[in-house]
């Protein structure tokens, strides 16, 4: 069974592409097959990992929304910037495909489930970048998932800002997608030693009540990653950030029983034994 794993807040800038991306390198290299679908009018998880600009794509998730499912095969680029990872693009055109789809389809918050259906079984693992909002595109990508994972910037006194409005949200639409599962909260750009850190950890825990275990430290590698359109791993393996995504993607590995490879799982364990 194919996991579809939103990553979703409507708040910007609290790390949902660098988990998106982060998560799908770990995971593609230890062998699992993962695609990348980018949601976001911003396009910011397509300019990371994709080797063409948004605009010279013909078929992105917008044009991919509003049509015909046998467009699909023709909006899968699997030559990007990390191996092993399958893009569908954003554009800016999305904005423009919310409004057509609130105004022309019936069931407006089901289109990308239906889109993605054929590819159930192709692929390990699907991640969704969603964009800052709660409007119809996190509808959808939150119709076609299986988990959802809540990044919160944890060094900011805004971490947990319209957070009872997400998970309502959420609830809303378990109403036509009962499978979806909360993975849980991950705390990004966290320093313990902050007390605004521990202050919404607390929040988190309190207002959400599931936690991931993993940590994402700030580091000045994510921007530089970014900037060279390549993962943490193969920029510096060795990071603090590093570690703690390779950690994530081990431990959800684990729990959504993909198939994992020694290599990513030795890794950890090196890396824990020098930590």
């Amino acid at each position: 069974m194919t996991q579809v794993i939103a990553v979703a807040n409507h708040k910007g800038g609290c790390g949902k592409t660098t988990t998106v991306i982060n998560l799908a390198a770990e995971f593609a290299r230890s062998g699992l097959n993962v695609l990348v679908v980018d949601m976001d009018p911003q396009a910011n998880a397509s300019l990371h990992l994709g080797k063409k600009h948004p605009s010279e794509v013909p078929i992105t998730c917008a044009e991919l929304l509003l049509s015909e499912v046998e467009k699909l095969p023709a909006a899968i680029y699997e030559d990007n910037h990390i191996p092993g990872v399958g893009l569908i693009y954003g554009s800016l055109q999305l904005g423009k495909a919310e409004d057509e789809l609130k105004d022309d389809t019936p069931r407006p918050s089901e289109e990308l489930r239906q889109k993605l259906a054929p590819l159930m079984g192709l692929y390990d693992v699907i991640l969704i970048d969603c964009p800052p909002s709660l409007k119809l595109l996190t509808s959808n990508a939150l119709a076609a998932s299986t988990h959802v994972i809540i990044p919160i910037e944890s060094g900011s006194q805004y971490g947990m800002y319209g957070m009872t409005d997400l998970l309502r949200h959420v609830n809303r639409i378990r109403r036509i997608n009962p499978q979806l599962e909360l993975l849980g909260a991950l705390l990004v750009k966290h320093d313990e030693r902050q007390t605004v850190c521990r202050l919404i950890e607390a929040a988190a825990r309190e207002q959400i009540g599931k936690l991931l275990p993993i940590r994402i430290p700030t580091s000045t590698r994510v921007n530089q990653a970014a900037m060279a359109q390549t993962s943490l791993h193969s920029l510096d393996r060795s990071a603090k950030v590093t570690r703690e995504f390779r950690a994530l993607a081990q431990l959800l590995a684990q729990q959504l029983q993909l198939r994992a490879t020694s290599q990513l799982e030795e890794d950890v364990e090196i890396n824990g034994e020098e930590s």
